[in-house]
Formats: structure tokens, sequence, C-alpha cells
């Protein structure tokens, strides 16, 4: 019992030592040795209090031993390692550091991407490369350059991006006085104007170069006329003149254009329906937003017609007038060979509808109504984009069909024999031959099954 209480009272003198040799390591020694320490307290406690478990005093000579062995080696290393712990400490300090870094930078990086999001108006430059690929794809006839679609869809993203980014930058003191944008990056100052400019100049340079590179100069000159007619014509046009909202329509149609040139490298006649059912449609969408947000532009500077207009008479009149204006373009698109027949009649059906919520907006201007003519307006742009693209007429079937008639009339007058049956065997394998394909169950053509199926009539 004595050997056992010495063994542990000079125990707690080493540790108590070790701990007062060096005041340098005195941060490690409590790291490292205090749980030892304690340990070894509470075994020499358990040992006074109570009599030993083993009857044998060598165990808990033993066990003294090993511990007070424990304790040197504790006490070796922080008093012969003054290196290893400073190496330590100094790797948990870098490595502190670098992961707040990495999390400052993180943060960082979600901060301007959000301002960058917002600055460009993503969804409404969404809805701009929406329209470019739709004239893209009209302008390539059957086979689509899958490559020169995204370059085109990219380079439009960025144009516009730097466009709409710009327009907020000219329009930084009247978003702050408006409900609705007050809290964009510039007037909330989440994002300084010098900022925005240097990111609304690169994007703008490398987007019109992309097209000027990868489609053609005529696309990268659309694209450029675009920027500078939205962002130094129809923005401070906002606050002088209602004209805006026609410019500002002009500007919406270029984009179809634009692809459509990207992909064909010309302009057709057939090239300017979509821009022209974007230029009618932009005056109702437009219309019904400024009757809706009439005190929120006043607030903002903004000369919009419905300021000047309290009834909304000329605004729903303004509104009902270009609605009718879309209703012959399914026609001239089919009359010039962009869409089939089965177009003229959807776009004719879809323009009515949009015309009647204009027409019921105009004999009752209330906000209901106002508010149903946009939610119009914003079903019916994907939708005829989507029958047009659906039931566009490719050039190679207008050249099939032509050479197919052009072989028949070469046929039909190389074959002179002098007897009429072989002549009338003959015209009849060749009409067998240039015949076209069976009729196909119209289901797969429109969404209009309760239509009769189209009929395919040969040559006669």
């Amino acid at each position: 019992m004595w050997r056992s209480s010495l063994s542990f009272s000079s125990t707690r003198k080493l540790l108590s030592s070790s701990s007062s040799s060096s005041s340098a390591h005195r941060s490690f020694y409590s790291v490292a040795a205090r749980p030892l320490q304690s340990l070894s307290e509470s075994s020499s406690s358990r040992s006074v209090a109570a009599p030993p478990s083993h009857p044998n005093p060598s165990v808990s000579a033993t066990s003294g031993v090993g511990l007070i062995g424990r304790a040197n080696g504790v006490r070796r290393f922080a008093s012969s390692s003054p290196a290893a712990v400073t190496a330590i400490a100094t790797a948990f300090d870098v490595s502190s550091l670098a992961s707040s870094r990495a999390r400052d930078a993180v943060d960082l990086a979600r901060h301007y991407g959000r301002c960058y999001w917002e600055l460009s108006k993503a969804r409404l430059s969404l809805l701009v490369v929406a329209t470019s690929g739709t004239g893209f794809v009209l302008g390539s006839g059957s086979v689509v350059d899958i490559p020169g679609l995204c370059w085109t869809c990219g380079g439009t993203m960025m144009v516009a991006a730097a466009a709409n980014s710009l327009n907020q930058v000219f329009e930084i003191n009247n978003d702050a006085k408006m409900k609705r944008t007050r809290q964009r990056p510039l007037p909330s100052g989440r994002i300084s104007v010098p900022h925005a400019v240097a990111w609304a100049s690169s994007v703008g340079v490398v987007g019109t170069t992309l097209l000027a590179y990868k489609t053609n100069a005529l696309a990268a000159g659309f694209a450029a006329s675009n920027l500078i007619l939205y962002a130094f014509v129809y923005t401070p046009l906002k606050q002088i003149h209602p004209v805006n909202t026609w410019v500002g329509a002009i500007v919406g149609a270029i984009p179809p254009l634009l692809g459509w040139v990207a992909a064909s490298g010309e302009i057709s006649l057939n090239s300017m329906i979509l821009p022209a059912a974007l230029y009618f449609w932009q005056i109702p969408h437009f219309m019904a937003l400024a009757h809706l947000c009439r005190n929120d532009y006043a607030a903002g500077g903004f000369k919009m017609l419905s300021l000047g207009d309290a009834f909304g008479q000329r605004t729903s009149l303004v509104a009902l007038r270009n609605c009718l204006y879309l209703v012959p373009l399914g026609y001239l698109a089919y009359d010039w060979g962009l869409a089939s027949e089965w177009f003229c009649l959807e776009s004719t059906l879809l323009t009515l509808a949009i015309s009647a919520t204009a027409f019921s907006f105009y004999r009752d201007r209330t906000m209901q109504k106002a508010r149903r003519m946009f939610h119009a307006s914003l079903l019916y742009l994907p939708v005829f984009m989507s029958g047009l693209l659906f039931h566009r007429v490719s050039d190679d079937h207008q050249d099939l069909s032509e050479s197919n008639s052009l072989e028949y009339n070469e046929l039909s007058s190389s074959l002179e024999t002098p007897l009429e049956e072989d002549s009338f065997s003959s015209r009849k394998e060749i009409a067998s031959r240039t015949q076209a394909r069976p009729p196909v169950a119209y289901a797969s053509y429109a969404p209009f099954p309760f239509l009769p199926a189209p009929s395919y009539a040969g040559p006669h």
C-alpha cells in the first residue's frame, strides 16, 4: 500500500514538474498531458480511498510504473520538440485560414453571379434567345446546323445581357423610385456602376465577336445595331416620349431576323414573318403591362401611353388594333412557303383568341381584364413559334417536288412511241414513281385530332 501511494505521488510530482519546467510548452502540455494527469489523479484517489482489488502489491507497482513511463514520454516530447509543437500549431492556423478564404471566395462568387443574373435580366434574355433560335431553325431548311445554332444562341445571350445591363446603368435613379425595381443590384448598392459597365462592355464585345467569327458578319451587325438601339435609343426615349414602346418593339423584332441571317446568310421575304409577329405581339403585351404598372411608371418618370390615358381607352384600342394585325400572318406564312396550310388555321384561331381578350379589355377597362390580356400575350408567343416550327416547310421538300415535276416532263416528252397503249402505260409508271407518300394520321401532325386528316394527291 505504501509503495503504491508513493508511486502515484511521484507520478503527480513528475507531471507537475513537467508542466512548470518550460512556459513555452505550456499550451501543448495542457492539450497533451492534461488527460493523462486527470487519469493518474483519479487512479491515485481510488487507490487511497479503497483497498486494492488485488492482494498482490506488485500489480499496483506495475501500473504506477506504466503511468510514470507515459508521463515521462509526454514530458520528454514537450521539452525536446518545440519545433514540432510550433509546426502543428502553424498547420492548424493555415488550414483554418484556407477554409475561411475558400468560404469567402464561394460567397463572393455567389454574390456576383446573382448580380450578373439580375443585371442581364436573364429570363428576358432567354426569351430573346428563344426567338433567335427559332429564326435560325426556320432559315436552316431541312438540315439544322447544331453547332451553328449553339453559337448563335450563345452570342445572342451575351449581347442581350449587355443591352439589359446598360439599360439598368442608365436607369439607376429611375429604378430606385419604383417599387418593383428598387431591389435591383445597382439601386440597392450590391454592385458598383463601373463594375456593371465593365461587365456589360465585356459580354457585349465577346458576344458580337462570337457571332462574327462563328456565323457571319451580317448577323454580328444585327446584334451590334440592336444593342445600340436598345441601350442608347430606346432607354433614354422612355423618359421623353411614349413612342418608346414602338421603338422597343423594333428591338424585339430583330433577334429572329438575326437567327435567320445566321443560318442562311441572307434576308428573304418569308424571313419577315416571325419578326412581324414579334413586333405586333409586343404592343398589346406592353400596353397591358403599362396599364397594370401605371402608377409605378409615373413614380419612375417613364413616359408611357397609359400615363395620359387615365381611363385606358387609347391603351386598350392600340392593343386591340395590333392584335388584329396578327391575323393574316398565318396565311402569309403559308402563301410564302414557310409553313403548311394547317399553320394558317392554327395561327388564325390563336390570334382570334388573344384578340378576344384585347376586345374584352377595350369594353371593360379594368385591371382584371388587362391582366387577362397580359397572360394571353405570354401564352401566344411560345405557341405561335412552336406551331411555326412544327409546320414549317423546308426548302428541300420544295426542291424535291420541283425536280419530280421536271423529271416527269422530260420523261414524258422523250417517250414518243407510235402506239397509244405504250404511251399510256409509260405515263402511268412515271406517275406512280412520282406519287407522294400515302396518307398519314393527322394526330401526328397537329394537336387538333378532331380535324380531318390531310389528303396527299399525286400529280395528274
